[in-house]
Order: structure tokens, then sequence, then C-alpha cells
């Protein structure tokens, strides 16, 4: 799973601008770890590719829905590098735009492996091909988003824990 014994997973999560979809994931995620007490197990991420909201705190009404749900969202957004690429196991892309970005970015094709879609964790919401954009959506968007994350970031880490004969 990880380098070697001592090495963390980790896990980069990927929206565009890294102020509403990752960072929220990334909270997510370490709530989950935290709770099943894998904080030794694993490093979680966020980051976007558009520069733009560099340094800032995650969008006010993501972070308004997410506190509701027990989520502290304190990630600053920042740019996907290409050093991502070796620093992390594993990139997990919240829409087929970020997918296909990720995968052109990707210095070799074992980095190109490392892109996985969130969709493909969350099984209950047929309807949905991808983790919206909740931007220029309302609080209904945000909310959509949040149910999203919870099953796939749950799904995500009951996935790594099976293939790993829950050694994480």
């Amino acid at each position: 799973m990880a380098n070697s014994l001592n090495d963390k997973y980790k896990i980069l999560f990927v929206c565009l601008g890294n102020i509403c979809r990752s960072p929220a994931a990334q909270a997510i995620m370490q709530k989950y770890i935290d709770e099943r007490g894998l904080q030794n197990k694993f490093e979680i991420d966020s980051a976007g590719l558009y520069g733009g909201h560099a340094g800032e705190l995650p969008d006010k009404r993501m972070r308004v829905h997410a506190r509701q749900r027990g989520y502290v969202l304190e990630h600053r957004s920042r740019p996907v590098t290409e050093s991502d690429f070796n620093e992390f196991n594993l990139i997990v892309a919240m829409d087929d735009s970020n997918y296909s970005r990720l995968k052109s970015l990707a210095p070799t094709v074992e980095d190109e492996e490392k892109v996985v879609r969130m969709i493909d964790y969350v099984k209950n919401f047929p309807q949905f091909h991808s983790v919206p954009d909740p931007y220029y959506e309302g609080a209904e968007g945000f909310e959509i988003v949040l149910d999203l994350l919870e099953e796939g970031c749950s799904s995500l880490l009951s996935s790594l824990n099976k293939n790993q004969g829950e050694k994480v």
C-alpha cells in the first residue's frame, strides 16, 4: 500500500479551484480516518487544477454546510503540482474534466494509473456521473456534494482496507 512499513498511504483529492469539493472530501476522509484510529496509516490533502484561489480558505457556503455535518474545513487552496504525482499514492478527481486534466498532467504511465474518479466509489446515487461543482448552485447543491463525498470517502476507505487485507 505505502512505499514501506513506516510510510503513510497518501491520498490527494482534486477539483477545479480547491475551494469546494476537494477540501470537503479531504475533511470527510480525515474524519473517517480519525474515527477508525488510522491516522498513522494515511495522509490526506487536496488541491485544485486552477491556481487562482491559492491560499484561500474553502468557499464560505461549503464551510457552513460542512460544519452542519461536523466537518471543519481549514485547508488553504493550492494548485496541483507535478511533484504531487510522486508524493501521492492515489489522486482522486471530482469530475471527468478534472480526471482528464490530471491524466494529461501525469509525468508517467504509472502516475496516470494513480488517478481515479470519486464517483466510481459512489453507488447509491446512480443519477450522478461525477461530483458536480456546487459553486454556482444554491444550498441544495452543497448538500448533494456532501452526500456524494460522504458515501464516496466511506467506500474508498473500505476499498483500501479490503485491498490491503485490513492492514490499513
